[in-house]
């Protein structure tokens, strides 16, 4: 992410908006965390040199025609159909950032990186 976001006449932290995304999506049914939150990934990564992924920020922001564009990635519950997951998170980042900051949103990706399985 870049240093800041500039719309609109205001400069925005990416770190702000990802903290406005994050919070929103994680109130999505079916998701599990933004970002990959894979304690396995983790714990590799604690005790080697080298991550065993690249790191890749959860929220990634970009301006496209004075609108925002985001790219959100999230690990999800098996059973919640991939395409209603999507459409939930598309629709709260849009409300969070028209309800928080004010402007407009041109598109959300969604990223599934990881899905995570229920214990029984």
């Amino acid at each position: 992410m870049s240093s800041e976001i500039k719309i609109d006449g205001i400069a925005i932290a990416p770190e702000v908006l990802s903290i406005i995304v994050s919070h929103a999506v994680e109130e999505v049914e079916g998701v599990a965390s933004v970002g990959v939150n894979d304690f396995a990934t983790n714990l590799v990564s604690m005790f080697s040199a080298r991550s065993s992924q690249p790191t890749v920020p959860p929220i990634e922001v970009t301006v496209e025609d004075g609108k925002l564009h985001l790219t959100v990635r999230v690990t999800v519950f098996f059973g919640y159909p991939f395409k209603k997951l999507a459409e939930a998170v598309r629709s709260v980042c849009v409300k969070a950032i028209d309800g928080q900051v004010g402007v407009g949103v041109s598109a959300v990706d969604v990223c599934i990186d990881g899905l995570v399985f229920p214990k029984e």
